[in-house]
């Protein structure tokens, strides 16, 4: 699938919610199994959890989650629709008028009736209740989340969720590493890293390496998943740091977790040498690319040892696991825009040796 992929079917495009929540009319896509007041995946994505959040009719999710639906985050597997309703009854507890606006809907259908759908929201919310980072503050924050969702009839079968906990954490007076500290004491008192996190790393690790090429990136617009193998190849993998200026714009933004804002080359630069100058020896892989008009989201796996300072201070030696996904837009074949999410909280959290 190209990047222009199937036009008909409008993404979020700064459209009020109001025209967003209004009856779509008949189906623009061929979604079977769905109800019939969804007439495309974005609008499925957009209404349901428009419904579920704010809506606050967390009971909606019985009938748009699987029962035995995977979600997995950087604090391990989540199984079960019941964890998802506990989960965002959690939440909503500590920020009961969390409002969410959706940025951006990026899906791939993936044949058989199932779309995935990577969807991009900005969440304000006043912390009015003890959350998983500590005890009320009352103070109002905003924060980047991203669900990976994949859906089939109706449901939402499995899910990868990142989002920047670092950044609320910060904006809410905690100290991401103190709250991660906190977190590994607890870890520790049940026991080693958990079996998933070290599966993982243990596939990662088995993987073969990329041989080095010279070829020029694809062009992100005709070939989007090209391109997004390409970039991780060569930057992360291959460690060619220069090939920034051919993947972006000379005034591209960047946004990154813990609320990171970056401009430019030489900024986007440092970030990408600064995370192989923490992890040395990292290795990533990509898990999936979606790309629909002008927008690609990458959902991309990094493991390795925290042997450097130049991001989380003194090296830990600690093994880690990075789950994270990336929007990019585009324009003129070069990225204009990019929004990475992973969970600090959780990386920190396993450089004190928990989960």
């Amino acid at each position: 699938m190209t990047a222009m992929a199937n036009g008909a079917v409008p993404n979020v495009g700064g459209r009020d919610i109001s025209q967003i929540l209004a009856s779509q009319g008949a189906a623009r896509q061929d979604i079977p199994g769905f109800d019939p007041e969804y007439a495309d995946i974005v609008d499925y994505i957009l209404r349901c959890t428009h419904r579920i959040w704010e809506q606050k009719d967390v009971g909606l999710i019985a009938t748009h989650y699987g029962s035995d639906i995977v979600v997995h985050m950087m604090t391990g597997p989540a199984i079960g629709m019941d964890g998802v309703i506990a989960g965002t009854s959690r939440t909503l507890s500590a920020f009961p008028d969390r409002t969410l606006t959706g940025e951006a809907v990026i899906w791939s259908n993936e044949g058989n009736g199932a779309y995935l759908s990577s969807h991009r929201i900005t969440s304000t919310a006043t912390n009015l209740g003890t959350s998983e980072l500590g005890p009320a503050t009352g103070k109002r924050i905003t924060f980047t989340t991203i669900a990976d969702c994949l859906c089939k009839e109706n449901l939402i079968i499995e899910e990868w969720l990142v989002r920047d906990y670092s950044h609320m954490a910060l904006q809410l007076g905690f100290h991401p590493r103190e709250v991660a500290r906190t977190h590994a004491a607890a870890d520790k008192v049940m026991g080693g890293r958990a079996e998933w996190r070290l599966a993982a790393m243990a596939r990662m690790q088995d993987a073969p390496l990329s041989t080095f090429t010279n070829k020029a990136l694809p062009n992100p617009q005709s070939d989007p998943h090209d391109f997004a193998h390409a970039f991780f190849d060569q930057i992360i993998a291959q460690r060619r740091f220069g090939r920034v200026r051919e993947a972006y714009s000379p005034a591209a933004h960047w946004s990154g977790p813990g609320g990171r804002r970056l401009f430019g080359w030489g900024e986007i630069t440092g970030w990408f040498t600064a995370l192989i100058g923490s992890f040395g020896d990292a290795r990533m892989s990509i898990q999936h690319v979606a790309a629909i008009d002008d927008m690609i989201a990458v959902r991309w796996e990094l493991t390795g040892t925290h042997d450097g300072g130049a991001l989380y201070g003194a090296a830990t030696g600690e093994p880690i696991y990075i789950l994270a996904v990336t929007h990019w837009r585009i324009a003129h074949g070069l990225i204009i825009d990019d929004v990475t999410v992973f969970d600090e909280v959780a990386l920190m959290r396993q450089m004190e040796g928990g989960l």
